[in-house]
């Protein structure tokens, strides 16, 4: 009896989970490929503040202003590509952007002990490589309706995930033992994407196929600064949406740094385990957790993607042992997960489709300023006061954030009603 109850249930739920991804446009699971690839092949972003540190002997201070400037280039090259995506298609600007970004890596493989070139090549691919996300979030939301669009995201991040599930243990290798093919190896993975794109993506934004939207999606003029002055709420999501960068970056910059001076020679190679933790965690959790929050406000899950980071990387203060690093990561990959399938959501769906690469890019701006805060501010944090003390403020930071975000959700629909209300009680 009770196993007649519930089968019916579990045989529903699993056939949503089957069906979650099925009926979306074929450019979308070729954007999916293209995610694994480059993914997969992103060898040098993950290790760099140990490659910046540890080979090349840099301080922690110096190596946050560096990975600083990059972020900061990374949101300017987002936003000029941007303009350039808007006016003249998502596609042709992705092909050259991500050409130029693996073309800017190759000199590092002959030149891996010179901090200036590996320094400038990093800065020249960073300018152009941070773009692509923006890029490929405008065409998944000029492909799909707007509620279709957590699903396309999902999926989309999936294969990041696949990727990156693989791409740190062949990094963290070739770390320890090729540096030259963390290089070589980044740049032929971005050629092959490239390759994928130019055969198989079907620009829709160039070729004018329209799918449904909602009335905040019409086109319209003005500079940038006009169109997103109209939508304020986007504007405060924007400023939120830095601490929750600032938070999130510990990832890859305090979070290695904790990690080699508890285990010491360790440090790396589990680095590179809790890296595949995460995207392990992501592939087993993302659909799931997609299944069980598309109903829900984009705002409200990110609201609780801060509860996940505050928890998740607020242990990490007080852990030691490898077992509580994986319980930790998979806290804060819920987290991830929940701000990755909803965050482009939310900003495509109260941008103007003409002004939507734009939109993007500035989604990218604000992940961008808190990184170089995340990484300049706490690299120079950790210089004074040591590595341990990170994590605490990190805990404030984010259940700050959170409760911010909570106000922001709670207060939209009564103060922000879209371009046109706001117009007239301006006036």
């Amino acid at each position: 009896m009770v196993n007649t109850c519930v089968q019916p249930g579990r045989l529903v739920y699993m056939l949503n989970f089957a069906n979650l991804y099925k009926g979306l446009p074929k450019s979308i699971y070729i954007l999916f490929i293209v995610q694994i690839v480059n993914r997969f092949g992103d060898f040098v972003s993950p290790f760099l503040t140990l490659y910046l540190t540890k080979k090349l002997g840099l301080s922690f201070e110096t190596t946050g202003l560096i990975i600083m400037a990059g972020f900061i280039l990374g949101a300017a090259g987002s936003l000029v590509c941007g303009k350039f995506a808007d006016q003249l298609g998502r596609k042709r600007v992705y092909i050259l952007i991500q050409t130029i970004a693996g073309m800017s890596l190759v000199p590092g493989a002959f030149f891996q002990n010179n901090p200036f070139v590996i320094v400038i090549c990093v800065l020249i691919a960073t300018f152009f490589n941070v773009a692509v996300g923006p890029l490929i979030a405008s065409m998944i939301a000029d492909m799909l309706p707007p509620d279709k669009r957590q699903v396309g995201y999902s999926l989309n991040y999936l294969g990041i995930n696949l990727g990156v599930s693989l791409g740190p243990l062949v990094a963290g290798f070739l770390f320890n033992n090729c540096v030259a093919l963390l290089f070589i190896g980044d740049a032929m993975t971005s050629f092959v994407a490239v390759c994928l794109v130019v055969m198989y993506v079907t620009d829709i934004y160039v070729t004018a196929q329209e799918v449904p939207a909602t009335a905040k999606e019409n086109d319209e003029s003005g500079n940038i600064a006009e169109v997103l002055w109209r939508r304020p709420q986007v504007i405060i999501f924007f400023l939120i949406y830095i601490i929750y960068s600032v938070v999130y970056i510990q990832y890859s910059f305090s979070l290695p740094i904790t990690l080699d001076s508890r285990f010491l020679a360790r440090g790396p190679e589990i680095f590179g385990s809790l890296m595949s933790v995460n995207a392990l965690t992501v592939m087993t959790l993302a659909t799931w957790i997609t299944i069980a929050t598309k109903k829900f406000k984009p705002l409200n899950n990110i609201v609780m993607a801060g509860v996940l980071f505050a928890i998740g990387f607020g242990i990490i203060g007080v852990i030691s042992t490898f077992s509580m690093f994986i319980i930790s990561t998979i806290l804060w990959t819920a987290g991830e997960i929940l701000i990755s399938t909803n965050f482009r959501v939310y900003i495509a769906n109260n941008s103007p489709r003409n002004y939507r690469a734009r939109f993007a890019a500035l989604g990218n701006l604000s992940i961008g300023i808190g990184r170089a805060l995340g990484t300049s501010v706490i690299g120079q944090y950790i210089g004074v006061i040591g590595i341990n003390a990170v994590w605490p403020l990190i805990f404030i930071l984010a259940a700050t954030a959170s409760v911010f975000m909570f106000l922001l959700s709670s207060y939209s629909n009564r103060f922000f009603h879209g371009p046109s209300t706001f117009n007239q009680v301006s006036k």
